[in-house]
């Protein structure tokens, strides 16, 4: 758990080119004990994120000089940092396009401020569980032909690496610490997407689909994700 103790030492970077919005996260983030930076475009967010190491990044979509999707497909390529898209696009396809690149939340505009901070401080609880699982067991874990790399956010089949979004990978190491246990929807979405997160059951299904066809084009003998029909999902070893 996050406790007030240690949120002080936590820094918050919030990239908006809305001043009023800016100004008010800030107040609430510092109120909660952050220490904040802000940018208001594209660029500058995307060095501050990079050269700040930031414990978070609050990124709206549409900014000036580069937009947030261009933003965390750059930060993704060089930090795990928690990201939240604080956005008013609210379209499936922008959350779909930001979760895909690496993105641990989405949240609208207009939002509740007390509702953000509890987003943030969930998202970096299940960061902070991830880092100490690594440490507990290693950053390799292995389920059958599959194995994945925690640190270096790989995976294989049969020792052959798979390309896969960050979403997928996600997925695919919250399946096989399950393995052999029926997950639901719900689960999956609370676990990988977010504790609130406001999606559909079919944006768990693509995703599922997605990685299944993956898993099974690098081995086609093996079924690897079963959809368990009116509960969910099982990854078989």
């Amino acid at each position: 758990m996050v406790t007030t103790q240690q949120r002080t030492e936590l820094t918050a970077l919030i990239v908006e080119d809305d001043k009023s919005v800016s100004q008010l996260i800030r107040l609430y983030l510092a109120q909660a004990g952050y220490r904040v930076l802000a940018a208001e475009d594209g660029p500058s967010g995307l060095q501050m994120a990079l050269e700040e190491s930031p414990d978070i990044v609050l990124l709206d979509l549409n900014l000036p000089g580069m937009d947030g999707i261009e933003v965390c497909k750059n930060v993704r390529k060089e930090s795990e940092v928690p990201i939240i898209m604080v956005t008013a696009r609210v379209e499936e396809d922008d959350r779909l396009s930001g979760l895909d690149l690496g993105a641990d939340d989405y949240v609208s505009k207009p939002f509740s401020p007390r509702e953000l901070i509890a987003r943030v401080n969930a998202v970096l609880r299940r960061a902070s569980k991830a880092t100490e699982k690594r440490q507990e067991t290693g950053s390799t874990v292995s389920a059958g032909d599959v194995a994945i790399d925690l640190d270096r956010r790989s995976a294989t089949v049969l020792g052959d690496e798979i390309e896969l979004t960050p979403t997928e990978f996600r997925l695919l190491a919250y399946f096989i610490e399950g393995r052999g246990r029926t997950v639901s929807r719900d689960q999956i979405i609370e676990q990988v997407f977010g504790y609130d997160f406001s999606g559909y059951d079919r944006t768990v299904d693509t995703h599922v689909s997605n990685l299944r066809q993956k898993l099974e084009a690098a081995n086609p003998n093996k079924q690897h994700l079963k959809t368990m029909y009116g509960v969910g999902y099982r990854f078989d070893v």
